[in-house]
């Protein structure tokens, strides 16, 4: 995985002002005919008004659609792919870290090539890197994201704390929230998808921190996960649990239950990638709602925060519709889909000239971005999908305590041998 690569989009970003954003509903059925596009997305909230705005551009045309969370479209989609049952357009992950990433798609054919599409040349190299197999680009990266704690402002005021700036603050910040009766973060993990959030949000300083070439050395066999600063990653995620920095029972608590705990002020907030913010105003529209980075040290100024390309759209290779399926990718990737997507799933844009109006909430995540003080999301450079799936099944199995962080981490070292 390369470093810290996001400064090829600062000038994107430069552009970018500040104000709200919003989201919406669900969709679902199939058809092909030559004017009905299918197609299977995980942005709920976000996707309904993209695909409105480019129905109305497009008279005639209806999109019929499946929304479902991470974890249930990463089983089924493979299966539709083999099985010629898949739509013509899906969510795609970049990189290689999951059942529904961009390499793991690609490799075995199941993907359109996109190199010929007019924005696949603009795409910024740290985007490149994970929209493309073998040179080329199969992935219409749309969004940036990043991972923080995200408060709910109303809640925290009334609590009469602060969000913490430090790692001494943070663990404070959890007893004295507990000790309110209001935690301080909610904590959906039975969706396994999860149970990395914090991880990755605490990894950031930790291990990228101390190490900003740690994963060229993975890669090259110098550094492994099971002897590396990400012991102390985990450590720290204990740590967090065991100050009360949780709501009660995370692994009876799913993702759209979490959720409802943040954008409610039964929790001061939710340790999230910033697209929750657009779900918790969906939960509660007079809301406001402002991610910070979460700290893992006591030096403020060494901060990390996991930034990268979101989860983007691909074309089925064998798409039913293939003129179609390029018409909708080419909107999404238009400044005016870009813009409307960015802002109602909350999202950095990708290409400059979007004009996309960020959320105020993620002005400190912006500056992380401009000022290169974010790693990639950690997952998006592993060899196989493998080493994403042991470690969130592990980590599930940490908080059930059927096994410990250690052996995660070995068990991760071993899949990561494996390679591609």
């Amino acid at each position: 995985m390369k470093s810290r690569k996001l400064t090829a989009v600062v000038s994107a970003l430069t552009a970018v002002t500040l104000a709200a954003a919003c989201s919406s509903g669900t969709g679902s059925s199939s058809s092909n005919d030559n004017k009905t596009l299918t197609l299977a997305s995980v942005d709920q909230g976000s996707i309904e008004d993209v695909i409105k705005a480019f129905e109305a551009a497009n008279p005639g045309v209806k999109v019929t659609f499946t929304t479902s969370g991470a974890d249930q479209y990463q089983a089924q989609i493979r299966t539709q792919l083999s099985s010629g049952t898949a739509p013509d357009v899906m969510t795609v992950w970049p990189g290689n870290g999951n059942p529904g990433a961009t390499y793991v798609l690609a490799k075995p054919g199941y993907l359109l090539d996109l190199s010929d599409q007019p924005w696949a040349g603009q795409l910024p190299d740290a985007f490149k890197q994970v929209a493309q197999y073998e040179g080329k680009t199969y992935n219409a990266v749309f969004g940036l994201n990043g991972i923080g704690a995200v408060y709910n402002d109303e809640a925290l005021a009334k609590s009469g704390l602060k969000a913490p700036a430090t790692w001494t603050q943070l663990l404070k910040f959890c007893g004295d929230a507990a000790g309110k009766g209001t935690p301080a973060f909610a904590l959906g993990i039975q969706d396994n998808w999860v149970t990395q959030l914090v991880l990755y949000a605490l990894a950031a300083t930790t291990v990228f921190g101390a190490d900003k070439d740690f994963d060229a050395k993975l890669q090259s066999g110098q550094a492994t996960f099971a002897n590396s600063q990400w012991t102390t990653a985990m450590a720290k995620y204990q740590e967090m649990f065991s100050a009360g920095c949780f709501r009660k029972n995370p692994l009876g608590t799913s993702y759209e239950a979490s959720q409802a705990l943040a954008a409610t002020g039964k929790t001061l907030g939710i340790v999230q990638g910033n697209w929750i913010i657009g779900l918790l105003k969906q939960k509660n529209p007079a809301g406001k709602f402002t991610m910070k980075a979460l700290p893992a040290t006591d030096d403020p100024a060494g901060f990390l925060m996991p930034a990268a390309a979101g989860a983007g759209y691909g074309v089925n290779a064998k798409a039913k519709n293939k003129d179609l399926a390029l018409k909708f990718v080419n909107y999404v990737m238009s400044p005016e889909g870009m813009k409307l997507f960015n802002e109602k799933q909350g999202s950095l844009p990708t290409l400059q000239g979007a004009g996309t109006t960020v959320d105020p909430g993620l002005a400190e995540l912006t500056t992380f971005v401009k000022d290169n003080r974010t790693v990639p999301f950690m997952d998006q450079l592993w060899p196989n999908a493998k080493v994403q799936q042991t470690m969130l099944s592990g980590l599930q199995e940490v908080f059930s305590k059927q096994t410990t962080p250690d052996q995660v981490l070995k068990d991760m070292d071993t899949e990561y041998k494996k390679g591609a």
